[in-house]
């Protein structure tokens, strides 16, 4: 099936080619551009091309491919780069050099690289669609192969294949492979859900102890230049307590993915002990490379992500920025011109937010594991104004709210967290796991941590009015002791042995901070001034 061009308006093209289905991808021109089938009309349709359109001319051919838009999911995935239609990077690179040509059609079933599969099934068996039916080995990892449809297996045989080779077949000759596709914009099934009840440690103790966060659970951080939003990321990506991380560049600066690629391939995981590299799938779709692909990127990343949900395994996707993604899909459909929402954006932004998030969550996956997909997305608000559409869309969505502070990032405080602007929905469930396995008092002691730095903020003004000496002694103890949570507790070196903090070290340092309270508390009812109290060895510093 075939036809030409007929339109050309940047990235989005009008084709004379009658018979297409919406999002059947087409390739476009003589270079073969994918694109994706965004508006059908009586005679003709529009396409959305990922790819760089100029030289594109009028008349050109344009084919279908009867297919929508899908990643092959298989061995060779750990430790890749991609961009946003899963062409992997470094092959790329070798093929054309630093910059993508068009029409560039590299895709994971190129690899020569060959996999061992050993079946659990035998010729014979009958199965159902998702049922296990043998493991291909990728390093330490197993990549459970699933049955794609019910029925009975002719041949099943154990060895060395790559992922485009078939491993057996079913009884009417259908081939079965390691390597299975999947469209990006259909959720991958599962039997049920389930609650998340389990704790997503990502290290950061501002977030572990005042705001924690749950496997399979959602978050958002939202934050202006300069507010550490990226660099937040890359330190739940380095620490959290997961299986597997897919970390997405959509629309970020070319730089920062070159650092970041750069560190992650240096670092060791902390929880492994193994290259960090290893359990990371990065998707970069940088700011210079077609604006289409980045729509298509965050839902390429999280097919990916929910492909190793599927094999049991607890998995985190990152996104930097979801703002530049709404962007992308406010510039497409202002080129479809369709009727704009507020600010310009798609009157659609909050569903298809809702919709790319509901994706998240605690499941029992097709062949009975449990597994868990857990999100975390920054949000770039233009001008730090979190009233914008896209933040008030994540946020009727998203567990967890960790607004990053201007303020606190200019006096050098780090994670820029808001302990007073932020929440997480996941508060009380994590209370009771943390009271029941790291100690009982951790509850309390978040409460006390609380209530001094929310006293604090109200003596602030009263501070600056009298000054210190005009206090009572009392309250410059609470001046003394929030200070010490802040300075002490709550801002992390990213770059030093303190850029991860376990629970248990966690519960430690705010121990020692509250109990240097207490301490000081007594003596002060002695009639010790605060001074004095401090000069008789009051306060203990929490690290020791």
């Amino acid at each position: 099936m075939s036809g030409t061009i007929i339109g050309i308006a940047g990235p989005t093209v009008t084709v004379d080619l009658k018979g297409l289905r919406l999002n059947e991808i087409v390739l476009v021109g003589k270079a073969g551009l994918t694109g994706e089938v965004v508006r059908l009309e009586r005679e003709r349709a529009v396409v959305q091309v990922y790819e760089d359109t100029r030289g594109l001319a009028v008349g050109e051919p344009v084919a279908g491919t009867a297919r929508t838009l899908a990643v092959q999911l298989g061995p060779g995935l750990l430790g890749g780069m991609f961009d946003g239609l899963q062409r992997p990077l470094e092959k790329l690179l070798e093929r054309d050099g630093p910059f993508i040509g068009s029409g560039s059609s590299v895709s994971l079933l190129d690899s020569p690289l060959q996999w061992h599969f050993t079946p659990f099934k035998r010729p014979g068996e009958m199965v159902t669609a998702g049922e296990v039916v043998g493991q291909a080995e990728e390093g330490t990892f197993r990549h459970l192969v699933g049955a794609p449809r019910d029925g009975e297996l002719a041949t099943l045989v154990s060895g060395f294949y790559s992922v485009c080779q078939a491993v057996g077949s079913y009884a009417d000759g259908t081939p079965l492979s390691i390597c299975q596709e999947w469209p990006v914009r259909r959720p991958r099934p599962c039997r049920r859900r389930l609650p998340p009840v389990e704790p997503l440690v990502t290290g950061q103790r501002v977030v572990d102890f005042l705001y924690p966060l749950v496997r399979g659970g959602t978050a958002i951080i939202p934050g202006g230049f300069g507010t550490g939003k990226t660099l937040l990321e890359q330190s739940f990506a380095k620490f959290s307590d997961v299986d597997l991380v897919v970390y997405v560049g959509c629309g970020e600066r070319g730089n920062e993915m070159a650092e970041l690629l750069e560190e992650f391939a240096t670092l060791s995981d902390p929880w492994t002990a193994r290259r960090l590299m290893e359990r990371t799938i990065v998707v970069a779709n940088t700011s210079n490379m077609p604006v289409a692909a980045r729509e298509a990127s965050i839902y390429t990343a999280v097919t990916m992500a929910e492909y190793f949900r599927d094999m049991g395994c607890h998995v985190l996707l990152l996104a930097d920025s979801i703002s530049r993604w709404a962007e992308a899909l406010r510039e497409i459909s202002s080129s479809l011109e369709e009727m704009p929402g507020e600010e310009g954006y798609p009157t659609y932004l909050a569903s298809r937010m809702a919709g790319f998030m509901e994706r998240a969550g605690v499941v029992e996956t097709m062949n009975g594991r449990i597994g868990s997909l857990s999100m975390i997305l920054s949000v770039s608000p233009p001008g730090g104004d979190f009233t914008e559409p896209v933040t008030q869309a994540c946020l009727r969505t998203a567990g967890a709210f960790l607004m990053l502070d201007a303020s606190l990032a200019h006096r050098r405080h780090f994670p820029a967290v808001n302990w007073f602007q932020s929440y997480s929905l996941y508060e009380r469930t994590m209370e009771q796991h943390f009271s029941r396995t790291i100690a009982a008092g951790w509850a309390e002691a978040r409460q006390h941590c609380r209530t001094l730095l929310q006293r604090e903020e109200a003596l602030r003004e009263v501070a600056e009015i009298v000054g210190l000496e005009g206090m009572q002694e009392q309250d410059r103890l609470t001046l003394h002791s929030a200070e010490r949570i802040r300075l002490e507790f709550l801002c992390q070196n990213a770059y030093s042995e303190d850029a991860f903090s376990a629970p248990k070290k966690i519960m430690a340092m705010i121990d020692g901070i509250l109990a240097d309270h207490e301490r000081l508390e007594q003596r002060l009812a002695a009639g010790d001034s605060l001074e004095a109290a401090l000069g008789k060895g009051g306060v203990e510093h929490a690290a020791q």
